[in-house]
């Protein structure tokens, strides 16, 4: 099966990414994503390697491997490194809803309870 995602680095591109992997003070995640474009890199002397050598060599999952390809042929060399944002809950109450709850919270329980519950919340 032919990959859909080819990391295509630029000489420039992948110097950055070799320094970034050996010199200065980065997270884990982001040493182990420039790795994975080093080593998915289609211009390198000897050919890119396949995901499963790539998971093998970094001990990462095939998804991460695909993922990180992904993210740098549709965002970018920088956006791959880092990890994407914007999962998760969508927050129910925004800063003015919720500092009223405090303050609902803080003050006294209404007459016949004593304390706040969350039904009466």
């Amino acid at each position: 099966m032919t990959k859909k995602y080819i990391v295509d680095l630029t000489l420039e591109e992948r110097e950055y990414l070799e320094e970034f992997t050996t010199t200065g003070r980065h997270a884990a995640y982001q040493i182990t994503r420039a790795r994975i474009l080093l080593k998915a890199d289609r211009n390198q002397p000897g050919g890119s390697w396949c995901d499963a050598e790539i998971k093998a060599a970094l001990d990462v999952g095939i998804a991460t491997v695909e993922r990180v390809r992904r993210c740098f042929v549709e965002v970018g060399l920088e956006a791959s490194l880092k990890r994407q944002s914007g999962g998760g809950r969508k927050r129910k109450l925004d800063g003015e809803q919720e500092a009223h709850l405090i303050a609902l919270r803080c003050s006294d329980a209404p007459p016949g309870q004593a304390r706040w519950t969350l039904r009466l919340l």
